[in-house]
């Protein structure tokens, strides 16, 4: 009997992966594409053990499953659950948050919670296979709450933490028609941000910008060009309104959706915000089975979300 197309909508996803079958099948295959590989001793004799769905090598006996090495890996949550939530944070524009998470997949919300860090995880890019050229424009923002809105203890527990009350600083790079990529600063100066634009952004780009004097040092290695936000927005070709769009939709997301972002995460947000964008000529299908494709090698354990320990 042939399987079923692949999904295409929300809906027939949640009845695609209603088979918990069918969900093991689909993440055996996009993980081992020549069958199933024993990762003690990379053999590919294995058997299954039915009764309790999962594989076993022939000549080191271990016993595994398609979640091992993955960030589903040591989870009790079913694929079935984790699969709609990837197509839901791949698919929505301005995110999901945990709570509309626990809602729709039944689960607790710390569960949902640690469910979506894990899924950013593997929308996580990695290693920079391309750096960025032609036209690129560069922008930083700041994000973070307004120090006045703040309860008075926060604002003291943040100024006794840094000696003075600031936002998170982004820098965004975004080749036009292109990707854009970002980075999380300690500061907004001017080593830090020409360290960013220099592993991003191939030298000799057009590189465009705004006034800000820390972008004139790093620009002597590119074709750069300034505007002046006082006078214009827009002069021929040189603007930043396309990474100043990027910055809109990452803001809609954080202050629509997730509401409080903490800095310590945040760049996990970025790389969720980044993932759909770059993938945002593709279809929900399409952004599914590519977030699909990167989820091995990554795992990330609650204690070093929450900061007691670091990466696993």
């Amino acid at each position: 009997m042939s399987q079923p197309k692949l999904p295409t909508t929300l809906q027939e996803a949640i009845q695609y992966f209603a088979d918990p079958q069918r969900c093991q099948d689909l993440l055996s295959a996009m993980r081992w594409p020549q069958g199933p590989v024993c990762p003690k001793c990379n053999s590919l004799r294995h058997g299954y053990l039915k009764s309790r769905n999962v594989y076993q090598c022939k000549d080191c006996r271990k016993q595994y499953t398609a979640k091992l090495g993955t960030i589903f890996e040591d989870s009790a949550l079913s694929l079935d659950k984790w699969f709609c939530a990837l197509w839901m944070i791949t698919s929505a524009k301005n995110g999901v948050s945990s709570y509309e998470i626990h809602r729709a997949l039944k689960v607790t919300q710390k569960t949902a919670w640690f469910m979506m860090h894990r899924l950013r995880l593997a929308l996580q890019k990695g290693s920079i296979d391309r750096k960025l050229m032609g036209d690129v424009e560069v922008d930083e923002t700041y994000i973070g709450g307004q120090a006045r809105n703040m309860h008075k203890d926060k604002q003291i527990k943040m100024k006794r933490a840094e000696g003075f009350f600031r936002k998170a600083v982004v820098i965004g790079m975004l080749e036009r028609k292109g990707e854009v990529r970002t980075a999380v600063l300690n500061r907004a100066n001017t080593k830090l941000i020409e360290k960013a634009v220099k592993e991003n952004v191939v030298p000799g780009s057009n590189l465009y910008s705004d006034q800000l004097n820390s972008y004139v040092r790093v620009g002597k290695e590119y074709a750069h060009k300034i505007i002046n936000h006082a006078e214009t927005y827009v002069k021929g070709n040189v603007h930043t309104n396309s990474i100043e769009n990027y910055w809109s939709l990452l803001k809609r997301g954080i202050k629509g959706t997730y509401v409080s972002v903490e800095p310590f995460h945040l760049f996990r947000y970025l790389d969720e915000q980044s993932f759909r964008f770059n993938t945002r000529k593709d279809n929900d299908q399409g952004r599914f089975m590519t977030a699909l494709s990167q989820i091995s090698g990554k795992r990330v354990e609650y204690k070093a979300l929450i900061g007691q320990t670091t990466w696993s």
